[in-house]
């Protein structure tokens, strides 16, 4: 199991990325949460299995539908087994 922490960078917000995002992850199995930044951003902390996180990733850099990324970071985390499901933070 792993455990991810992605930034993603362009026009995330207001296209529906973290309701997009919740959808992903649930299909995919992964638990975790979605939150708007300030600056603009998306943040996402995802846990799953390494094909399943792998999956999320390659997702991220791409978005949903209306979505432009610009870039993503992803940060490699200690894997913790902390959520019970995905969902959007406010």
């Amino acid at each position: 199991m792993k455990r991810v922490r992605i930034f993603v960078k362009g026009i995330v917000q207001g296209v529906f990325f973290r309701h997009f995002t919740t959808q992903q992850a649930k299909q995919l199995n992964i638990k975790g949460w979605v939150r708007n930044l300030p600056d603009g951003r998306v943040e996402m902390v995802c846990e799953g299995s390494a094909d399943s996180i792998e999956k999320m990733i390659a997702w991220s850099r791409r978005g949903p539908q209306g979505a432009v990324v610009e870039d993503i970071e992803v940060i490699y985390e200690e894997y913790k087994n902390e959520f019970s499901d995905f969902k959007i933070v406010r």
